[in-house]
């Protein structure tokens, strides 16, 4: 194997297939990038298992094959090289020996038999989507999936494709977030799957707004090229969780308030709260809003009275600061409205005017509030 590259195209793949490679891992072939020539082409293809991720660049081949390299130490190098060539050569043996202007390095490779191939895509549906409808889907719902692997199904977020519209869900437990968008034409493909939050990530970063993004669903997986590049998924196998039930139909106290001063208020309080819960009160009312917190373990406090429309009995309830600011930071218009049945249930979050095609709302738990 013999090629030769510029060092920008190959450091800029690599840093891309930073976000597929573990740190750590069981399997240290999971710490490689594989090389590949073939018909004249250069691709390096990342993994974890769950997700692969393979990007073509531009080379002259010599001579084709394959190695497997770590990929730290050729991330490293090639971010240390200045601008210019950089050849690498693989003998037998599998030692990458690398060449440039300034010197010359060697590193041992793995052979490529050790390296996990590509996912096949079983019954395959493909699906074109705009760019930029997919990245406002992801924008508005990635934020709320769980971090927690004991709950895998939380863990990504369900995608109901529909004959006329398009029903993205998400939640960890604490929030939840449903977005409908009205216009979108699902062709032949109907179904819903439930696609691993890291994916969307790493997609969202590769989203043009003026291209159409052609996605290939299977039983088990999905996949995403754009450009040069192609990216796989495992589909999360689990049962989600049932969402409409849980949109409280009693709330019978709103809140209407501004959203940038809510937001303001919110973060600074915040700062006074418990470093563990994160915890601030609402305390609602006809004379206003008022957000307040104390940490016993700090002995620290902050007040802030606020303006609102609010109807409805006095009422106080306790958030997460964090998962209250969250929900409110992607509502993109003022004022936002909130609804609350009692300090224990759920409280329902919208914007004011619905963008056009859309439909966002949202859900928010409280917490119980210290004595």
């Amino acid at each position: 194997m013999k090629f030769t590259s510029d060092k920008s195209s190959l450091q800029q793949a690599l840093q891309q297939l930073s976000k597929v490679t573990p740190s750590r891992s069981t399997l240290p072939i999971l710490n490689s990038v594989l090389m590949l020539t073939e018909d004249g082409k250069l691709s390096l293809r990342a993994t974890d298992l769950e997700i692969s991720q393979v990007i073509f660049i531009p080379a002259e081949v010599e001579a084709d094959g394959s190695v497997a390299v770590q990929h730290r130490t050729l991330l490293e190098i090639t971010s240390e090289i200045p601008e210019g060539e950089i050849s690498i050569e693989v003998d037998s043996s599998h030692k990458v020996n690398i060449s440039t202007s300034f010197g010359t390095y060697s590193i041992m490779g793995k052979p490529t038999e050790e390296f996990p191939s590509l996912p096949s895509i079983d019954e395959q549906q493909t699906l074109g989507m705009p760019a930029k409808i997919l990245g406002r889907v992801i924008e508005k719902t990635a934020f709320a999936t769980s971090k927690d692997e004991l709950k895998p199904s939380l863990m990504g977020v369900l995608f109901n494709f529909r004959e006329e519209d398009l029903l993205a869900v998400a939640t960890d437990g604490h929030r939840l977030v449903k977005y409908l968008f009205k216009d979108h034409q699902g062709g032949s493909y109907q179904g819903s799957s439930i696609i691993p939050v890291k994916f969307l990530n790493i997609l969202s970063s590769y989203l043009d707004d003026d291209e159409t993004i052609t996605l290939n669903i299977g039983e088990n997986h999905i996949m995403m090229e754009s450009g040069e590049t192609t990216l796989y998924s495992r589909l999360i196998d689990e049962r989600f969780p049932e969402y409409d039930s849980v949109f409280p139909k009693d709330n019978d106290k709103l809140l209407k308030i501004d959203r940038e001063p809510f937001l303001s208020a919110v973060r600074r309080v915040s700062i006074f709260s418990n470093k563990s819960t994160h915890q601030i009160a609402l305390k609602l009312g006809p004379e206003g809003l008022e957000i307040t917190t104390e940490d016993v373990e700090t002995v620290s406090s902050a007040k802030e009275a606020l303006p609102c429309d609010y109807e409805g009995e006095p009422l106080v309830i306790g958030y997460n600061a964090n998962y209250l600011h969250d929900l409110i930071s992607h509502i993109d218009s003022s004022p936002v409205h909130m609804e609350f049945h009692s300090a224990i249930t759920a409280a329902v979050v919208y914007p004011d005017k619905q963008q056009e095609k859309e439909e966002l709302i949202m859900l928010l738990m409280p917490i119980r509030l210290n004595d």
